[in-house]
């Protein structure tokens, strides 16, 4: 783990450093912050694939209050589906993600007036340290041929999904390249691809939670060329 939640990571990625707008759709990074808890918890032992649902399997706090929020959250509801899961939690989100960045003195919040009554919110970046330690490990994974740890292959992966290329500088060839490698890192980490439930409890609930975000990126955005 880095010390900072996946789904913190992937927001300060989509987040110009100086304008602080989104340089991505919404709707995807919203799906994806989503798929980012989601993840997270699987991969601390917290939830898991059960008859179609994820379920809780721990509800003991992971310490990170977003993530022990939404633990909260599955735990008191009936169980659902990956998909329906990451619908559910994107609505909002963002908003608590940002205000977490913001206490942190991650970001700052500039808040503007447009049309002279419309307010608005930017989010430039305050401390760079966390997104460029972020960016950091990103740019070895793509430059190594070994697979990185756990965080960072499941960072990787929702970039691949969230079609996140240009958020890392890249187009062109050299974006083709870079989702090819960030692809190889999921399927090595066994975040994407067949999934089989009689490999692993944790792996197939993360891949399935990919699988889910992909289709909904997909509805949002229209299918990739």
């Amino acid at each position: 783990m880095t010390g900072v939640a996946l789904a913190e990571e992937l927001l300060l990625l989509a987040y110009d450093d100086e304008s602080g707008k989104a340089t991505m759709p919404r709707i995807s990074l919203d799906l994806g912050m989503a798929a980012a808890v989601l993840i997270e918890l699987a991969l601390a032992g917290r939830v898991a694939y059960a008859d179609g649902n994820l379920v809780v399997t721990d509800p003991a706090p992971t310490g990170e209050p977003i993530l022990d929020e939404v633990l909260g959250r599955m735990a008191a509801d009936t169980p659902h589906s990956p998909s329906s899961w990451v619908q559910r939690l994107r609505h909002g989100l963002r908003d608590r993600i940002l205000a977490t960045l913001v206490a942190q003195g991650v970001v700052r919040d500039v808040e503007e007036t447009e049309l002279g009554f419309i307010h608005v919110h930017r989010y430039p970046t305050a401390d760079g340290t966390v997104e460029e330690d972020t960016r950091r490990r990103l740019a070895e994974a793509l430059a190594g041929g070994q697979l990185p740890d756990e965080a960072t292959a499941a960072l990787a992966t929702l970039v691949a999904v969230l079609r996140m290329e240009p958020a890392l500088g890249l187009t062109g060839e050299a974006a083709v390249d870079a989702r090819r490698r960030l692809e190889e890192i999921a399927g090595g980490a066994g975040f994407s691809g067949t999934v089989s439930l009689d490999d692993s409890v944790v792996r197939p609930s993360v891949a399935l939670v990919v699988t889910a975000l992909g289709q909904a990126v997909d509805a949002a955005l229209g299918k990739r060329p």
